[in-house]
């Protein structure tokens, strides 16, 4: 069963979930890969305010293709979320709730998101363009010069995501590997 859950993320509205929880989101989700990563962390190192306020906010690791005609985005599958591992901790410090990519996470990740009460949700890599269908208006609003990974506001629906990693820390990753392991050995 699918759980339904609408942006803004805040900590009442995440805190059930569970690694390996199917849910449909629904909501703004902004867009920023390494490229805008690094000009945000930059912005803060230099005391200033980022372009968006990123409290309770979700932030996808995409990098989508340019839209065809009556389109409003292009293809739009996440980006291997390793590439955010040295930036994601300090953003989590600031209250970003939820990151969206593919991959494992490092421990300073999985530890940043046990403190801040945050969550790492999963997209299926290799189904961009079915992606690109839940995401229903986009707009670029930082770092245009960086084409396809400028940050974008999008509004989605029902976009399909797996909770890969809760607010307590359960890896869906690990917990299934100890899956795997223990009925292989039966």
């Amino acid at each position: 069963m699918d759980i339904m859950i609408n942006t803004p993320l805040t900590y009442e509205k995440i805190k059930k979930l569970k690694a390996g929880d199917r849910i449909l989101l629904s909501g703004t989700i902004y867009s920023a890969r390494d490229a805008a990563h690094k000009r945000l962390i930059g912005l803060l190192d230099e005391g200033k305010e980022l372009p968006i306020n990123i409290k309770d906010e979700a932030i996808y690791y995409v990098g989508p293709t340019p839209a065809k005609e009556g389109q409003v985005i292009g293809s739009a599958g996440p980006t291997t979320s390793y590439r955010m591992d040295d930036y994601s901790p300090r953003l989590l410090d600031l209250g970003l709730k939820a990151m969206i990519g593919k991959g494992a996470r490092n421990e300073e990740v999985l530890n940043s998101i046990i403190k801040n009460k945050a969550i790492y949700l999963g997209a299926i890599g290799g189904a961009a363009a079915l992606i690109s269908k839940r995401i229903v208006a986009s707009e670029i609003i930082a770092y245009e010069d960086l084409g396809a990974e400028a940050i974008r506001k999008m509004e989605v629906k029902d976009m399909p995501l797996i909770v890969i990693i809760d607010t307590e820390g359960n890896n869906l990753y690990k917990l299934g590997q100890e899956e795997y392991l223990r009925t292989a050995k039966n």
